[in-house]
């Protein structure tokens, strides 16, 4: 063990120097910030080093828990050479993947993975077979620290945005500015999202004002929503960076979202959300984690579709061509849950 010998022939330890691995994605990352806390907040003198993708680099580099962060850019070769220097005493890897074993090998020391559940998804996915554990995926990441000590402090998601990439009130039109709706409507996977003619019916239903949250590819859809819907929609698709759409999600009243990162984005932030689920399963173990608040975490989804599951991911398309697991989501009970009109309580525990 490091450390250093004090003037009595006391034994000091030096602090523990931990890299975290999570190259992507938006809500993957999101989900590592309990281990990232409980870590900085349990382990005395700890020093934190987190490795990801440039292009997240926002959803970690304000974190109060984060010492440093390390970007992988076009290859890891680069950024390599730089983690040699600092000497780490653990690499706790929550990707899990080619280029984690990659970083680890290189490194050299002790390294810690989370279980990914390859072989229990791929049976949910191809058999129908379930034999996943009811565990959000939070507390399989933390799986990896256990030996340090560390517990679930039940705190839930962190998400820090720089004051300057807060998006302010006057962005928004008068009626937004005392709350909205926020509408996300993108997903990685045309399989995660309800398809447009199913936005522009939900937005038909809603009440009050409402925020559209996209990237630039889903302007499209926000556009026909917001003109079918007139001026109680403004559309932000594409008009903000990802920290800006964190931010109308945090100021937002309620949220609707896919499986997605704006799912964890609202969770960060404590919202009432409605998280609509098509080809995947809240059974992977990603649900809106809300543990505060599980109140406000509800789940809309089909059940009893025997093709449901058809991936642990999605498709570009719906593998029968029915997509049955979107067009038969009850869009009266989602606007239920936002308006506050329904009861639901997720648990996924038992």
């Amino acid at each position: 063990m490091a450390g250093k010998l004090n003037p009595d022939s006391t034994f000091v330890p030096a602090p523990m120097k931990v890299l975290i691995i999570r190259f992507s994605s938006i809500g993957d990352i999101i989900l590592t910030s309990p281990v990232v806390r409980c870590l900085k907040q349990q382990v005395p003198d700890v020093e934190i080093h987190f490795l990801t993708k440039d292009s997240f680099a926002s959803l970690v580099d304000r974190s109060p828990y984060v010492d440093r962060v390390h970007l992988m850019r076009e290859s890891l070769s680069g950024v390599l050479r730089d983690l040699k220097k600092e000497k780490f005493d653990l690499v706790v890897d929550l990707h899990h993947n080619m280029r984690t074993w990659r970083v680890k090998t290189a490194l050299g020391v002790p390294s810690k993975s989370f279980p990914k559940l390859n072989r229990e998804k791929w049976l949910l996915v191809n058999f129908k077979k379930d034999r996943l554990p009811r565990i959000h995926i939070v507390d399989r990441y933390l799986s990896t620290v256990e030996h340090l000590g560390v517990k679930n402090d039940g705190q839930g998601l962190d998400l820090f945005i720089a004051p300057e990439r807060e998006v302010q009130p006057e962005a928004l039109p008068a009626t937004h500015r005392n709350g909205y709706t926020a509408l996300c409507i993108g997903a990685g996977h045309f399989t995660k999202r309800l398809p447009p003619h199913k936005l522009l019916e939900l937005a038909g239903k809603l009440k009050g004002p409402l925020v559209i949250i996209g990237g630039p590819n889903d302007t499209t859809v926000g556009r026909a929503i917001s003109n079918a819907v007139g001026a109680r929609a403004f559309d932000a698709t594409g008009k903000f960076d990802l920290m800006g759409s964190a931010s109308l999600i945090r100021q937002a009243s309620n949220v609707i979202a896919h499986d997605s990162g704006a799912m964890h984005v609202a969770s960060a932030f404590h919202k009432n959300i409605v998280s609509v689920w098509g080809n995947t399963v809240p059974e992977f173990g990603m649900w809106p984690y809300i543990p505060q608040h599980p109140e406000r975490a509800h789940i809309s989804e089909v059940k009893d579709l025997s093709c449901r599951p058809c991936s642990k991911i999605g498709f570009n398309q719906c593998p029968r061509g029915h997509f049955r697991c979107m067009e038969k989501q009850d869009l009266d009970q989602i606007v239920g849950w936002t308006e506050g009109t329904e009861s639901g309580v997720l648990s996924r525990e038992s």
